[in-house]
């Protein structure tokens, strides 16, 4: 039985060790290819965003205070269950 506790820490210590490594050399190529990144092809500089021109805003209708009076209606209805 103690050699199959020992066994399972080792297997333990050496596989949390190779995840440990792997995700620090991950983390090292990342930074590594955003700098390469940056210096081959920077971000280019922000230009002041033009206001977008508004649309007119349409004009009422008699369809839309139908469609007013059917949701008054059924908010009406429901709260009334």
């Amino acid at each position: 039985m103690d050699n199959l506790m020992s066994e399972g820490l080792n297997l333990m210590v050496f596989g949390m060790g190779f995840v440990f490594v792997f995700l620090t050399l991950l983390v090292i190529a990342t930074g590594f290819m955003s700098k390469f990144a940056n210096k081959f092809a920077p971000e280019p500089a922000p230009q002041a965003a033009k206001p977008a021109p508004r649309a007119a805003a349409p004009a009422a209708s008699a369809g839309n205070d139908e469609v007013v009076a059917v949701i008054s209606a059924a908010v009406h209805h429901h709260r009334n269950k």
